[in-house]
């Protein structure tokens, strides 16, 4: 097999992989104040958007926040606390920084891995592997 036969080979295995920008949008919160608590209403939007575990966007956000919380019966975030719309969508941000935006590459084609003992970022577009925070 011939180099021009093995490039065409890996381009017909290579997933299609559209421009990221415009199919990956992620939800703006949907916050509202109830009582002393922030209910997060689309966080199940949120987290199924993100394609990560909704325990470990939860828990971050919850460590982001400084706060307790818990997730009721109809799957909405709900946050100890008076938090405006802007705070809980920074925290969004931060976490899609972290751990679903490739550093290499910018894809959200990425999931989280164990790598050796130790989670990492892995791309599916570009195959980079890349550190991420412990929570």
């Amino acid at each position: 097999m011939d180099y021009e036969d093995s490039l065409d080979r890996a381009l017909d295995e290579t997933p299609e992989i559209t421009d990221s920008a415009d199919r990956f949008q992620v939800p703006d919160p949907t916050v509202r104040s109830e009582g002393n608590e922030t209910i997060y209403e689309n966080f199940g939007e949120t987290h199924d958007r993100l394609n990560r575990d909704r325990s470990h966007l939860f828990k971050f956000l919850q460590t982001e926040l400084g706060t307790s919380a818990g997730i009721d019966d109809r799957g909405r975030a709900r946050f100890t606390g008076d938090f405006k719309q802007s705070r809980v969508a920074d925290a969004v941000d931060e976490y899609v920084e972290s751990f679903v935006t490739c550093s290499e590459c910018g894809s959200p084609d990425t999931r989280l891995v164990e790598e050796r003992g130790a989670t990492v970022l892995k791309c599916d577009a570009c195959g980079a592997l890349s550190a991420v925070p412990d929570l």
